[in-house]
């Protein structure tokens, strides 16, 4: 069976010992800088094309070591050996054990979710806002009555404006914040009450955020709001599609409006769901990796029969489950935005060969490529070498996140670096005076795809205010990502 060939190095014992020199004693100042770099030599998609990275660049061991020398600190060595041109997704970590959390779907947080336009109120105004994308159910936000479309206009009792954008980004930086909350209500911002105080917790965000069957013109209609692909919510994402089968669905809408990506595995269970037409172990995707790490065939995800499903607390394997597949669709539509990245793109890509995939919204981030986690761990067998998660070093807590495979479909396509376009074009942002809740028939973006599933001209909904797009959010680190782990061939 060729479902997931893929243990992260599986088969590779050969062609890969020889870069990771244990004999060699590393002085203690510079143990992670030594880390980071053979790690990256070791793994990193690009590294035949970074000087740096070259196998000889540690032939000469005191060269090699004040090379190491020259980088206080791991981060710089790290931002220092990516291909500065090519590479806008590698992540250095600095706590490891908060970024499987993260993975998991925990994190310290408001739960809140913003998209990336930030937006003036008017042309003549420098005041700003950015509305709510959405909220995590039971997070500090949820239960201040925050929604989805309400606008921040306020930060600490500060009104934004085009000299003080930066303060936004304290939503995800503080663990505590004030915001102002409004409306617009006649055409004018109109506050909801007084600022909301806020104080961040723990939040477990369930990806599969909200579920509809919509019933139009004798049609039927599957609506899912996915915000990530996490491994440890299998079991809910298959129950919705569970309740879609039994509903005798006509048509689908995926909104991964908000959805920066995440476990391909968990994308193949996904594709694997609503495309029931391809037999279990035909090809989904392709991965390939640098020229040290790649197999000749590559490594292929495939579409299943069966998910494993894992443990929400410790990530662990707990047994399997009948994926619920949908068998009678010929098209598929996808709701998208500038936050539409990696796994997301890779069900875009890799449903086509089989499906019409119609996309709706804005054009996708256009990340062709995905990632592991690489810990300190030493090598108990040459597929472990730096993916042993539980067996990283207690020394210190850095990790890596760097790019180490390119995706293909199974016609070898994988050309969206720049993203895919819409076929449908609808910009959330011109509706910022008037977004409306997820399930809503007159939502802009499901309107859009609802009357083209039914035949109808979409009518403009014209909100009571046009917004002026100012710029952009910056990506915050893990945003918009695509990994596989260590034990991803649970399914071979």
């Amino acid at each position: 069976m060729r479902n997931i060939i893929l243990s992260v190095c599986i088969a590779l014992s050969l062609l890969t010992v020889s870069c990771i020199d244990d004999d060699v004693s590393t002085p203690q100042d510079i143990e992670i800088q030594d880390f980071i770099w053979k790690a990256m030599n070791h793994w990193y998609f690009w590294q035949a094309d970074v000087p740096d990275l070259a196998d000889t660049k540690d032939d000469n061991e005191n060269d090699y070591f004040n090379f190491l020398r020259g980088f206080n600190d791991p981060e710089d060595l790290f931002e220092s050996l990516k291909n500065q041109s090519l590479d806008d997704f590698s992540w250095y970590i600095a706590d490891v054990e908060a970024q499987l959390n993260a993975f998991r779907g925990v994190s310290v947080s408001f739960g809140i979710e913003l998209p990336r336009t930030i937006v003036r109120t008017s042309a003549e105004s420098n005041d700003v806002v950015i509305f709510v994308a959405y909220v995590v159910p039971g997070s500090p936000a949820a239960d201040a009555g925050i929604e989805r479309g309400d606008l921040i206009y306020k930060v600490n009792g500060a009104t934004l404006t085009t000299d003080n954008l930066a303060e936004i980004n304290k939503i995800f930086s503080d663990t505590s914040i004030s915001l102002g909350v409004a409306n617009f209500e006649s055409g004018v911002l109109t506050p909801k009450g007084n600022d909301i105080s806020l104080t961040a917790v723990e939040v477990v965000e369930n990806p599969v955020h909200y579920s509809s069957i919509i019933e139009t013109s004798g049609t039927k209609i599957g609506y899912l709001v996915y915000n990530g692909f996490r491994r440890t919510f299998h079991s809910e994402l298959n129950d919705v599609f569970g309740t879609f089968n039994s509903a005798g669905i006509d048509e689908l809408v995926l909104d991964l409006r908000y959805n920066g990506g995440g476990s391909v595995l968990t994308s193949a269970y996904l594709a694997s769901m609503i495309d029931g037409s391809q037999s279990a172990n035909s090809d989904f995707a392709k991965l390939t990796y640098n020229d040290k790490r790649n197999p000749e065939n590559g490594f292929i995800f495939s579409f299943f029969d069966n998910a494993t499903l894992f443990n929400k607390e410790t990530s662990e394997s707990e047994g399997t489950v009948n994926i619920n597949r949908l068998s009678n669709l010929s098209r598929v539509y996808v709701l998208t935005s500038d936050r539409t990245a990696s796994a997301s793109e890779m069900i875009i890509n890799g449903l086509r060969p089989s499906l019409e995939v119609i996309t709706v919204g804005t054009t996708t981030v256009g990340k062709n490529e995905g990632s592991i986690t690489v810990v300190d761990a030493p090598a108990t067998s040459s597929n472990q070498i730096f993916t042993d998660l539980e067996g990283r070093t207690s020394q210190h807590t850095v990790g890596m996140q760097p790019i180490v495979f390119q995706i293909f479909n199974s016609l070898d396509q994988s050309d969206y670096s720049d993203g895919f376009a819409p076929n449908i074009t609808v910009n959330e942002i011109d509706f910022t005076a008037n977004i409306l809740p997820f399930g809503d028939e007159n939502e802009a973006l499901l309107k859009a795809a609802i009357d083209n599933i039914v035949g109808s001209v979409t009518k403009s909904l014209h909100p009571s205010i046009k917004s002026q797009p100012l710029g952009k959010m910056p990506v915050r680190k893990f945003s918009q990502e695509m990994y596989v782990f260590p034990n991803d061939d649970l399914n071979k």
